[in-house]
């Protein structure tokens, strides 16, 4: 969706979650100690709030507002994930065949790279807001077109954006449970399967996502189209990661309390879930936190985007639907949702505990205490700053910050270790062993010390496990 989009018909729905439990993970050379859970501190931003539990809590910018200082403080500050309003759609990236332009984009994803955040992909293969040239096309031409641009599109972001909206509303509102017959349905019914196969051989490290709006309520014609749908796939092999839920909630389309069933029937087929375009008419404190509180009840929720950072940057500014006034004051909404996400852990974060090197002494550090995406790590004194800090995850990952990752960078010998915004890749899961050393999931190779070096400022690197004390680690 977008302030560009065609208009909807008014119906929508509702988000809670649960946890990503944080267990603490405490690699020793002998065994993996478990310590008890720690109570954390509570979070004063939205995007700190959700990254305790192991999610995002972002919004959808416009490259056109990033000039705007009151704007850009709000985003910067509150939010870890950014989607690109209208930016990545089909008549903004290619507007003539096989002519892409990505300025607009680039801009909205190079201030999120730059303010820490990760980037959902919005949106590659949708019947509306298509250029005038893909909308005269038809058949075996139009399913080739698609393809184009899936191919072009995710080529070009290949290895940057982490979750992709392959396909946008795809099914028609009502009772019927259909197809929406649009020119992209009419190239045949294996259109959708096509889109994220194609997704899939362009960038296998993206999760690619379905996204549909009035899909909330379990109840509906709409929402079971699009779970049988989905289990299809899952039975089929169609690659499909996850599955975006708008949730544009208003009077016409209100939140239901089923919505949390909708969530936890949809991640029972091994599909993650997202809130991804939540907006709620007049910003009810209530609702805002029943839909976070569903998001934080389902572990597979990955986390929420509100569909826009200030009610006056709304598609619908005239239900005042946001989590921030026109001038950019908090609003009640904000403040329940704050404490959800403060409260919403069942399974608190393990502490944070550093990663010493067996052979160096020195702690596995990010280089000036860096927030930046791709900064390699190194080996430095023991100071138990943030940038030391490093708590396990249930899902495998190695956190520091809340919400950065240890990130392999490729698969190879040789290949950096670094930073990025967690987003769920195997690069940024890691097994902790009882011989002391960390394997990456993806790679099978070791965490290691470059040249079994042992001073400051030696580079962290994946390398074939051999043992040396170069590859053993131990948290203290």
């Amino acid at each position: 969706m977008g302030s560009n989009a065609l208009p909807r018909p008014v119906i929508r729905r509702k988000i809670r979650g649960l946890l990503l439990a944080l267990v603490a993970g405490v690699l020793g050379v002998v065994a993996a100690l478990v310590a008890p859970p720690a109570a954390h501190a509570a979070e004063n931003t939205l995007g700190a709030a959700a990254a305790q539990s192991g999610r995002y809590f972002g919004t959808a910018i416009a490259s056109g507002r990033l000039g705007d200082s009151a704007y850009t403080s709000i985003a910067s500050r509150e939010f870890n994930s950014v989607t690109a309003e209208n930016e990545m759609k089909i008549d903004a990236t290619e507007p003539q065949r096989g002519q892409f332009n990505f300025t607009a984009a680039d801009r909205v994803y190079n201030w999120a790279v730059q303010n820490g955040k990760q980037v959902r992909g919005h949106t590659l293969a949708w019947h509306s807001q298509q250029p005038e040239w893909m909308r005269n096309l038809s058949g075996s031409s139009l399913r080739q077109a698609m393809i184009g641009h899936i191919n072009g599109v995710m080529a070009h972001y290949k290895g940057k954006i982490g979750q992709w909206d392959v396909v946008n509303e795809a099914f028609e509102d009502g009772s019927s449970g259909a197809r929406r017959d649009s020119n992209l349905q009419r190239t045949g019914n294996d259109w959708i399967e096509v889109a994220f196969r194609t997704a899939r051989a362009a960038d296998p490290a993206a999760k690619l996502c379905y996204n549909d709006y009035n899909v909330e309520n379990w109840t509906w014609a709409k929402t079971q189209a699009m779970y049988r749908m989905v289990r299809d796939f899952k039975q089929r092999g169609v690659p499909i990661d996850c599955v975006g839920f708008q949730s544009h909630f208003n009077s016409g389309s209100p939140y239901n309390s089923n919505f949390r069933t909708t969530l936890q029937n949809f991640a029972a087929l091994g599909v993650d879930v997202a809130i991804t375009e939540l907006d709620i008419q007049g910003a009810p404190a209530t609702t805002y936190a029943n839909v976070t509180n569903d998001c934080l009840a389902v572990p597979r929720c990955l986390g929420i985007t509100v569909w826009g950072v200030r009610d006056t940057d709304s598609w619908r500014a005239e239900q005042t639907p946001l989590l921030f006034n026109g001038n950019g004051s908090k609003k009640p909404a904000y403040t329940a949702v704050l404490n959800a996400l403060n409260g919403g852990s069942t399974t608190p974060p393990a502490d944070a505990k550093p990663i010493k090197g067996v052979g160096s002494g020195r702690c596995l550090d990010v280089p000036g205490t860096s927030s930046t995406d791709g900064t390699q790590l190194n080996l430095w004194d023991c100071h138990n700053g943030t940038n030391q800090q490093w708590t396990y995850t249930a899902a495998g990952e190695l956190r520091v910050y809340g919400n950065k990752c240890l990130d392999a960078a490729g698969t190879g010998n040789g290949t950096k270790v670094q930073i990025y915004g967690c987003w769920g890749g195997d690069n940024q899961k890691w097994r902790l062993n009882s011989d002391g050393s960390i394997v990456g999931v993806q790679s099978g190779l070791c965490l290691d010390a470059v040249g079994s070096g042992t001073a400051n400022g030696t580079l962290i690197q994946l390398y074939s496990c051999s043992n040396g004390g170069n590859q053993r680690w131990t948290r203290t």
